[in-house]
């Protein structure tokens, strides 16, 4: 048997940006020893059940990235308004900070230091997870049936219990870094 794993690695502006809006809602009630990125002065008022609603537009929108990996972009650009009614309390004022945040967010993703350096920094991370994977299945004498979509995020979810969606995973590069086996074995039952 050969090895026929296929396998498309690339980074989500829409999943990247509900990790920076997360993290904004996070650093808001928390220590500044314990601080993500990004730190930004801005305040802002969120919905109070935030948390909730940012699980269940997590789910959607990696789902939707699941079944067309394509719309992705055109989530994060057509659908901003999607982000701000979800996650904000919807006011005057709160749109102005949702507009800083997202072109904050904008600015840093689009620029080297941003989602092209997640991708390089995942280079060599994602031939190891690839060869295997790959390995598993020539072992387990599975054929895939459709190429493996990885997505990769800068920061862990706030949702924990992400679904996994078939030949699709959406990994952090602190899950890849720190929790390889673990990443290795969930990537695995992506694969049917």
């Amino acid at each position: 048997m050969k090895n026929s794993l296929q396998l498309i690695a690339e980074v989500s502006y829409s999943l990247n940006f509900l990790i920076y809006v997360q993290n904004i809602f996070l650093n808001q009630n928390e220590d500044k020893d314990n601080w993500k990125f990004p730190y930004l002065p801005t305040t802002c008022q969120f919905r109070n059940d935030f948390l909730l609603r940012y699980r269940a537009l997590w789910t959607t929108v990696t789902k939707r990235i699941s079944e067309n990996r394509d719309i992705d972009q055109d989530i994060f650009y057509n659908e901003k308004h999607l982000f701000y009614q979800e996650l904000f309390h919807v006011n005057d004022d709160n749109l102005t900070a949702f507009n800083e945040i997202y072109d904050s967010y904008f600015t840093w993703w689009t620029s080297l230091a941003g989602g092209f350096s997640i991708e390089r920094a995942m280079g060599e991370r994602i031939e190891h997870i690839y060869h295997d994977v790959a390995n598993i299945l020539l072992e387990e004498r599975i054929i895939p049936k459709k190429p493996l979509n990885i997505i990769f995020i800068y920061d862990d979810p706030l949702v924990e219990d992400s679904p996994l969606f078939s030949y699709f995973a959406v990994l952090s590069i602190k899950e890849c870094m720190i929790h390889y086996e673990e990443v290795v074995a969930r990537i695995r039952l992506c694969v049917e």
